[in-house]
């Protein structure tokens, strides 16, 4: 390849802070401004430079039709049993989104509840949720266009197929739980209502009677709680009971039972250093809690004695993460993640384990849903290189059928792909799992083109979920290295507050030592390891570029955080508050300052190439932290060869809803970017492992 265009130049702005005594140069503030024309004039010259370079890798052309092949064989999501139907979303082949479809649940047969590429063939339109009523008669679900969760709720009366006149709008990531007549939903305050940028706040609970116009809605929860509160609410299936959660960050969360015989507000918990998450059904309440059981519990509350010393143990804690449950009439199915991978078991509402249900290997179920009033049990199964499938079981008679199966990825040789997993030590000594994706005849002989990923936050889990990116990768010959950092999820509440706050360097040095582990044992060197990572796994990979710069070829840096002193001031950033601290507060500006990325680049120091990710619609993270980020390693490096790109989508969202053709093309220029730097074959014999 010829040598990459220089970047365009990028005005510095003398702009200095003093923040808790230190003083703080910030001299790309300016392209914190979304609407300015010279912040769009500077972001098409970069996207115009990135072009040039991505279109001219001759790895790109492969990785955009394998990438398009793997993903065309859709996709399907844990399907919902209810009131003798069955609910579920599915992408089919090509179709640019998934689609809402519905069946009865002894046939076979789809009917299309909801599909968005019926209303805009270009793909922009995307479901963002759906919630079907008790009944199995309607459907709440919600609709935004570009990528940006900006729904809008509507109901569907399923057996007309036609739209009720409902149009509620900033409804989202919203929850609705529907009773006789009408439903609960959260909904953000409207434009105007409330000081600018506090939109993404103040989340409140609606109650909204079918037909009635949306100004009458009541006020039923929410009112004069902390304005990040992210509320939801569920109801019990008889339609009595409704239970109000509040959460703060993602460690604690209050939950309140509302009779609605009585109109009585009653606590279940308040002020607790936990979480706790409900199902409440007829005749109880039931939770998954943490409270005194790290690695979760499954407890039963009886409605007339809440107080958390009446809360009976049904579902002990074990030395495996309760992940998720629901239950049947007479049944609890009950998900735990061993060594991040799933397991599904039957326990009856005594207490006792009746069975396992066979999964088809070592996956990832992503959650399990049940039927209430009958015996079906839902669940969508999944691997590195296996699409997710579909399943219903009866959890009384303990028999298992498969309700949707994807084609198998085209050209795929699963059985020459390996899944294994490893154990290394953090820099404390910590043991951290670490799964490793790789063609069978690949070796660690020092020179195998590898990717490090990681997430490492929110109580997330990082476990093996289909990745047409990851296939493509191995079937080349590359490896692919997903380790299970602290800030997750997998290995309980501990693991997830080993890295969050003041403990969040934990999650840096799991990464760095992932690193060093792979070079250690032979699979790679510096100059063929590369990172990815998006969201808060942008920020991992921008803390490990700054930190360590000297171990890696190449990095990507998707939707990512990392000016950690401003962040809590754009978007909905100040839910993150709980999890990274502010530089509001001086003990926690410390800690900021001290893995900021942004602030963390040093003159003189050789930087690895980075392609930087963002788009305009992001209702999550804000671009202005890729678009600083780029212009200052752009300015530091001399380097020719450390390349700084930056790609910045208009017309899509933090990922969410991103339609097939976009996909297709913002996975092939991360892939194409990834083997050029780290010297992936570029020949299509090569990738295709025909040597």
């Amino acid at each position: 390849m010829a040598p990459p265009p220089p970047a365009p130049p990028t005005r510095r702005e003398e702009v200095v802070d003093t923040v808790h005594g230190e003083r703080l140069a910030d001299p790309y503030r300016w392209l914190e401004d979304d609407g300015s024309d010279r912040v769009r004039e500077w972001t098409d010259a970069q996207n115009a430079r990135t072009r040039t370079v991505l279109d001219a890798i001759p790895q790109r052309a492969h990785f955009a039709r394998r990438i398009g092949e793997l993903l065309s064989v859709g996709l399907v999501e844990t399907p919902r049993p209810i009131a003798g139907k069955i609910f579920h979303v599915r992408r089919a082949g090509a179709q640019k989104q998934h689609a809402l479809y519905v069946r009865d649940a002894e046939g076979a047969t789809d009917a299309v509840a909801v599909d968005p590429n019926a209303i805009d063939p270009m793909g922009l339109v995307t479901l963002d949720w759906w919630y079907p009523s008790w009944d199995g008669r309607y459907v709440a679900y919600g609709l935004s266009r570009g990528g940006d969760e900006m729904s809008t709720l509507q109901v569907r009366d399923l057996a007309s197929g036609r739209d009720l006149e409902e149009r509620i709008p900033d409804t989202q990531r919203c929850t609705v739980a529907w009773v006789d007549g009408g439903f609960y939903y959260t909904v953000h305050p409207a434009k105007g209502s409330v000081a600018p940028g506090d939109e993404n706040y103040h989340r409140r609970v609606r109650f909204h009677r079918l037909g009635d116009p949306r100004d009458r809605d009541a006020l039923v929860f929410g009112e004069g709680r902390p304005k990040e509160d992210i509320l939801g609410v569920a109801t019990s299936p008889d339609g009595r009971w409704a239970l109000l959660a509040a959460w703060h960050g993602w460690r604690r969360n209050d939950l309140y039972l509302l009779d609605r015989g009585t109109g009585e507000l009653r606590t279940v918990q308040e002020g607790v250093d936990g979480i706790s998450t409900g199902i409440p059904l007829d005749d109880a309440l039931w939770l998954r809690t943490n409270v005194g059981s790290p690695s979760y519990r499954v407890v039963r509350v009886a409605y007339e004695r809440l107080a958390p010393d009446e809360w009976r143990t049904v579902v002990p804690e074990c030395e495996h993460v309760v992940d998720a449950f629901d239950l049947t009439r007479d049944r609890i199915a009950v998900l735990t993640l061993e060594k991040a991978t799933s397991r599904i078991s039957i326990w009856t509402k005594d207490g006792v384990k009746e069975r396992d249900l066979a999964l088809p290997g070592l996956g990832t179920v992503p959650t399990v849903q049940a039927d209430p009033r009958g015996d079906a049990v839902a669940y969508a199964y999944q691997s590195f290189t296996e699409p997710a499938a579909a399943y219903l079981a009866d959890a009384r008679a303990g028999t298992t059928r498969e309700l949707v199966r994807l084609p198998a990825p085209h050209g795929l040789d699963r059985a020459g792909i390996v899944v294994e997993q490893t154990v290394y030590a953090s820099t404390d000594g910590t043991p951290i799992t670490m799964f490793l994706i790789h063609r069978r005849d690949s070796r660690p002989d020092g020179h195998v083109p590898t990717v490090l990923t990681g997430y490492g936050g929110f109580n997330i889990s990082r476990t093996p979920l289909y990745s047409a990116g990851v296939a493509a990768w191995a079937e080349a010959g590359g490896l692919v290295a997903i380790p299970n950092l602290r800030g997750g999820g997998e290995y309980g509440e501990r693991w997830h507050r080993a890295g969050m706050l003041a403990n969040k360097q934990n999650v840096f040095d799991d990464f760095l030592s992932a690193a060093e582990a792979l070079i250690r044992d032979g699979w790679t060197a510096p100059a063929r390891l590369a990172i990815s990572g998006g969201s808060n796994g942008g920020l991992l990979v921008g803390a490990a570029l700054t930190q360590r710069p000297d171990l890696f070829a190449a990095v990507v840096c998707a939707v990512p955080l990392l000016d950690m002193l401003r962040y809590q001031r754009f978007r909905i950033a100040r839910l993150w508050i709980a999890e990274y601290g502010s530089t509001e507060d001086a003990e926690q500006f410390r800690w900021l300052r001290a893995y900021s990325p942004y602030h963390n680049v040093r003159a003189g120091i050789r930087y690895p190439a980075v392609l930087f990710t963002t788009a305009e619609g992001d209702s999550r993270v804000d671009p202005m932290h890729a678009r600083k980020m780029a212009a200052l390693l752009q300015a530091q490096t001399e380097d020719p060869n450390a390349v700084v790109l930056l790609r910045v989508d208009r017309d899509a969202g933090h990922g969410i809803g991103k339609p097939l053709d976009k996909q297709v093309d913002d996975f092939a220029d991360q892939y194409a970017f990834l083997a050029w730097r780290t010297g992936l074959a570029s020949t299509e014999k090569a990738m295709l492992g025909t040597k």
